[in-house]
């Protein structure tokens, strides 16, 4: 369930940021930026959760999350011919993922803490 929920959190951030700077300020399809906020979705869960977060901490996971979303949408401006980025638009797709992630780190940190403190008991001493 936990699972589930932080990869339904990632889309709705990405798409949602997605659509800002890719629809708002380039003026693009949206059916790309569903497509953008898919493969970003779980990239971004593969790399910057799984990988990244775990082994070097949330600032830095939540950099790669922001500069693997740039990655993948400047990627998509270079092979499709209906879509367009900015720098503009990049930066900005960065940032919002970059702050997004790192306050649901944050949070996941701090749900994490509580729930092994709630039900975790030390052994007895002896």
């Amino acid at each position: 369930m936990k699972t589930s929920m932080t990869i339904l959190f990632k889309f709705i951030t990405t798409f949602l940021a997605a659509w800002i700077s890719f629809e708002l300020i380039d003026k693009n399809p949206t059916n790309i930026i569903l497509i953008i906020a898919i493969v970003g979705t779980v990239l971004k869960y593969i790399l910057g959760d799984l990988f990244i977060f775990s082994a070097l901490g949330n600032t830095l996971a939540s950099i790669v999350d922001g500069v693997i979303a740039a990655i993948i949408a400047y990627v998509f401006d270079i092979f499709t011919d209906n879509f367009s980025t900015s720098s503009t638009g990049l930066i900005i797709f960065a940032a919002i993922i970059a702050a997004a992630e790192y306050i649901f780190h944050l949070y996941l940190m701090k749900d994490e803490t509580e729930t092994r403190n709630e039900f975790h008991q030390e052994p007895p001493i002896e």
